[in-house]
């Protein structure tokens, strides 16, 4: 088979794609940019990760609003203003840290805030470790340079060479940190860059490639760019970070007099807003406050927490009791799934497992498909009512923004899995990640097929595609196409390493160009190939797996591309013994 394979030249199979894409053109206009500018639009739009002030918004809303109040203390700070106000180069980093819940987010916010008013170069990205997206280090770059070149265009030019080379993979690839940290590291050196101020939150969720950005970091930090980044007191990241000897830190721990104040007037805000939607006396709200304020210990998102299910309770028993709200975030945690498990509906405990495993946020269309509801609703108000009821039952570690359904903090699914996992994966977490896999692979072989977005001309181009149908048809199976494979590796147990291969297998054979297709438009055909590379490794055997692995590994680019041309020019230029051109021959152009 191989040698069948190599036949074929990929220098040979682009040119014949293109060719095939030429002959259907888009239209009869002229381009209404030249081709440099159009290929720096395409480069912009593959860096592309996320949107740091979309994601800066929604978490100011998820955490109730952004109190300027509450965060003014640090603008005072005598490390924060010798940072803010350096002009000798001497303490160009600031490194903010505390424990879990103390409000170490909603602060850089505030900053943020503060300096968009006064900073003309700013850059800042917020990890996610329960977004896999957004936890590694690749990923804080890519959001990074994105803001960075889209304040100061040129900066492009240091990116052009390697996309120009290997264009999207550059950034998606195993070798992405090595070139994109390069670049980057370029890129601070330009005298555009003068006056660069980086912030970012939570480095303790970065997961993948830490010690390497911490490095860059920290051999950056003598540079004209000013770091402010925020953690966990974590000692792998302070044995780095402290090899600066121009660094400066700001301990909340050490800060208990301006966190205490913080906290109280938090407190206000939050007894205020509880009163007005449950018309406490004020005699009661007294009592809240004096709850809140007593057990608090310096934890924003304890309040934020217990705040939250008093807003549930029976408006005849209001007042907190220690039972009920007990002081720690643990301890809150330890109440909330005890109240999960012993509910007669098992919902909540499944729909949290799904949550804890998933590689990313959710969003209600994708949580419909994975869900345990016996009957599926596809109109988005009755949906919207159905997860607002489903939520109620996961003891308020899942919240609901903006049609996404995210875990309130990181520390509620660190719990869960350092605390409470023998007891919320019933069987194994195995068990999970293999309904997953299950039901992913029933729900795009029954929701796949050819030209699903209706584009019809083989050589559309996706960067044509303006805007996605509505309804979307991949709304539904959109996670399920990126992480299927993610989800058959997990559940594969010692005891047990054979589920699964037979759906696979048939999976393969009848729908495996349609969800080529599918991962193209919806921009994950890296995605694929790295899938199927695990699949390699998962099944050496299989022959129809390396074939299919093979397929996408040499017309990957062009699918990425112009997702119809899977048909066309991929099924036309892959090997006559090729099992997945054999299994898809009536897919072919009829005019060959």
């Amino acid at each position: 088979m191989s040698v069948d394979w190599e036949n074929f030249a990929a220098a040979t199979a682009a040119s014949a794609s293109r060719g095939l894409i030429d002959r259907y053109p888009q239209s009869d206009k002229l381009p209404s940019v030249d081709f440099k500018h159009e290929a720096d639009r395409a480069c912009l739009r593959d860096l592309y990760i996320t949107s740091p002030p979309d994601d800066k918004a929604r978490i100011e809303q998820t955490k109730g609003g952004l109190l300027h109040d509450v965060y003014a203390w640090v603008l005072e700070n005598d490390a924060y203003m010798q940072w803010h106000h350096n002009h000798d180069n001497q303490t160009r980093l600031l490194w903010i840290k505390g424990d879990p819940g103390k409000g170490k987010t909603m602060l850089l916010c505030g900053i943020i805030n503060e300096l968009q008013s006064t900073t003309r170069n700013l850059c800042y990205f917020l990890c996610q470790a329960t977004d896999s997206r957004l936890n590694n280090a690749s990923s804080i770059l890519r959001g990074l340079m994105h803001m960075l070149i889209s304040k100061q265009p040129s900066l492009i030019s240091y990116l052009k060479t390697e996309y120009s080379k290997s264009g999207k993979l550059l950034f998606e690839d195993s070798n992405s940190w090595t070139i994109l940290s390069r670049i980057f590291f370029n890129m601070l050196q330009d005298p555009i860059t003068k006056d660069l101020t980086i912030i970012v939150d939570a480095l303790d969720e970065c997961l993948a490639d830490l010690p390497q950005l911490l490095g860059l970091i920290q051999s950056s930090s003598h540079l004209q760019v000013k770091w402010l980044v925020s953690s966990r007191n974590e000692t792998n990241i302070q044995d780095i970070l402290v090899r600066n000897n121009t660094k400066l830190i700001i301990s909340l721990e050490l800060n208990t007099t301006f966190i205490s104040s913080a906290i109280s007037l938090y407190i206000e805000f939050k007894a205020n807003s509880l009163s007005k939607i449950k018309r406490y006396t004020p005699a009661v709200k007294a009592s809240i406050q004096e709850y809140l304020s007593q057990n608090a210990d310096g934890t924003f998102l304890w309040v934020a927490l217990v705040c939250e299910l008093l807003a549930k309770a029976p408006s005849f028993d209001p007042l907190p009791k220690s039972a009920e709200y007990p002081r720690g975030l643990n301890n809150l945690y330890e109440r909330m799934i005890e109240k999960v498990l012993n509910n007669e509906s098992d919902w909540g405990r499944r729909i949290l497992a799904i949550s804890t495993v998933a590689r990313r946020p959710l969003s209600l269309q994708e949580f419909e498909t994975l869900s345990p509801f016996p009957s599926k609703v596809d109109n988005i108000e009755l949906l919207e009512k159905r997860w607002e009821e489903a939520l109620g039952y996961c003891g308020s570690f899942l919240t609901k923004r903006n049609g996404i359904i995210y875990f309130i903090h990181q520390s509620a699914k660190n719990f869960i899995l350092d605390k409470a996992s023998d007891r919320l994966f019933h069987g194994g977490i195995e068990l999970v990640h293999k309904h997953i896999f299950s039901i992913s692979i029933s729900a795009i072989t029954a929701t796949l097929k050819r030209d699903i977005y209706k584009l019809a001309k083989p050589g559309f181009l996706l960067n044509d595609l303006d805007d996605t149908p509505s309804p979307d048809p991949l709304a539904a199976v959109g996670y399920c196409c990126i992480y299927w494979i993610d989800h058959f590796e997990d559940s594969i147990s010692r005891a047990s390493g054979t589920q699964g291969h037979e759906m696979i297998y048939e999976f393969l054979l009848k729908r495996f160009i349609y969800w080529l297709e599918a991962l193209s438009l919806l921009r994950s055909v890296y995605y694929g190939q790295a899938g199927l590379q695990k699949l390699k490794r998962l099944l050496p055997e299989s022959e129809l797996v390396w074939d299919a692995h093979r397929f996408l590994q040499m017309f990957g680019k062009v699918i990425e591309d112009a997702p119809l041309q899977v048909y066309v020019s991929a099924l036309l230029f892959s090997p006559a013994k090729s099992i997945i051109r054999q299994s898809f021959q009536a897919e072919s152009p009829h005019w060959v």
